[in-house]
């Protein structure tokens, strides 16, 4: 049975550095999506989708994790690796306190994952750019929110140490 391996936490906090390094290792990996929706929002005139229009942005992230999701099970790996997962989409409308359909918290319960590893806010290594425009004391917020989404469906958090990404990588593998 295929391993669905998701990793989570707020923005800033090493998730796509740990994906990268999967992927050097061979292991198959989804990308986080929100950049690509972000740019593409950027290039048709709308400087902060998730800002402006985030009901409208949450259901283009949900649609692409969705997918992901699906392209991962035709997949014939034991292991898939991705960077935040459906039940993201609901933790951040949570956190902006902006309501949404309950299709994304259905969604969330349909498509599971095998374990969430967990990065938490790490003040060190966090930076902001023109896709990641949150402060670091609202990634620490944000964490906050995705794992009570993540707790709200039933999933174990397994936390991963601050360290060296080869360090991170190695401690997730030992934890399959």
């Amino acid at each position: 049975m295929q391993q669905k391996i998701v990793l989570i936490g707020g923005p800033g906090t090493g998730k796509s550095s740990i994906l990268r390094e999967f992927i050097n290792l061979g292991y198959n990996c989804m990308p986080e999506i929100s950049r690509e929706v972000i740019l593409k929002a950027q290039k048709e005139g709308i400087d902060q989708l998730f800002l402006e229009q985030p009901l409208l942005f949450s259901q283009m992230l949900l649609e692409g994790r969705e997918q992901q999701y699906l392209e991962a099970e035709k997949n014939d790996t034991d292991i898939i690796f991705f960077d935040r997962g459906i039940p993201d989409v609901h933790a951040y409308m949570n956190f902006l306190g902006s309501e949404y359909p309950a299709i994304y918290k259905e969604k969330s319960n349909k498509y599971l994952y095998t374990k969430v590893f967990m990065c938490a806010p790490w003040e060190k290594i966090y930076l902001s750019d023109n896709e990641r425009y949150e402060t670091f004391e609202q990634a620490v917020k944000i964490d906050t929110f995705l794992k009570e989404s993540y707790k709200e469906i039933g999933y174990e958090i397994i936390n991963v140490p601050f360290g060296t990404i080869k360090e991170r990588c190695d401690f997730i593998l030992q934890s399959l």
